[in-house]
């Protein structure tokens, strides 16, 4: 006897909904997961996860189910709400895509980005988003934060490349000896294997993402998604039309910036400055 179907949740959002129907019109039609994977030409972990809403939908197979089915485009037409809607869990969404991203191409307009924080840099910027917090929510937020830094050295992982507005390092957040270790932090990543950081100086001016942060995320099979956030709020793209126009704004962005190797003799300036 196989594994009991994992329960599904089609009240949570579109996506959610998508996945309870292609199982529905499955069973319905007493199509095993294998066989659906041989009409589709998906693998069956991947339909799997589409059912219960733990990955993408990809575009072309609303049509191709629709065919396999006989549905006359309802998976077309759920499609077209679920590639547009706001993830309900944006967040966890985003960690997790993290995790299995194989490339990630990061804007920072005012913060270092958190994979590079320092704990100190970190526990500052903890301290004053959240005035009402005791120092153990404090000290467990840094931590989540320093576990995700173990990214950098995961096997998944082949790449990372940031783009720091020069606002990033011109704010002493946490005082001048907490940003001078951030920024000595920073210098030794601005060019290896696996990192490249480049800064934008303030002389271009504006630009498609000023006030905001820009993550984008190459996962495995090639897919791109983008998570966006403000002050208190964020929000994950994964409609490929709208991740595609940030992407254009990020490869815009990378034109102009610093090279690497300009970026650390910035880096190291700025920090000579702090200690004067």
């Amino acid at each position: 006897m196989g594994r009991p179907a994992h329960p599904l949740t089609p009240h949570r959002s579109a996506r959610h909904l998508f996945g309870a129907e292609l199982r529905r019109h499955r069973e319905l039609a007493s199509m095993s997961l294998e066989r659906l994977a041989e009409v589709v030409n998906y693998s069956k972990s991947h339909l799997a996860r589409i059912e219960t809403a733990e990955t993408m939908i990809p575009p072309q197979l609303p049509a191709q189910l629709d065919a396999a089915f006989g549905t006359d485009g309802f998976f077309q037409r759920l499609y077209a709400l679920a590639r547009t809607e706001v993830h309900p869990d944006r967040y966890r969404r985003r960690m997790e895509l993290e995790t299995r991203a194989r490339v990630i191409d990061e804007y920072a307009g005012h913060l270092v980005p958190g994979i590079l924080q320092t704990e100190p840099y970190a526990r500052a910027i903890f301290r004053v988003s959240d005035d009402t917090a005791t120092p153990d929510e404090i000290e467990a937020r840094v931590a989540a934060r320093m576990s995700r830094q173990t990214l950098l050295r995961s096997e998944t992982l082949s790449e990372m490349t940031v783009i720091l507005d020069e606002a990033v390092i011109r704010r002493p957040v946490g005082g001048q000896a907490v940003m001078k270790d951030q920024l000595a932090r920073l210098i030794p990543l601005t060019e290896t294997p696996s990192t490249l950081i480049q800064l934008l100086p303030f002389e271009h001016g504006e630009h498609p993402l000023l006030g905001g942060t820009l993550t984008l995320m190459t996962l495995t099979d090639r897919t791109c998604v983008a998570y966006e956030e403000g002050i208190a709020s964020g929000t994950l793209l994964e409609d490929q039309e709208r991740v595609a126009m940030r992407r254009r704004a990020y490869d815009r962005m990378r034109a102009h910036a610093l090279s690497p190797r300009k970026t650390a003799a910035v880096l190291s300036t700025a920090m000579e400055a702090l200690s004067s």
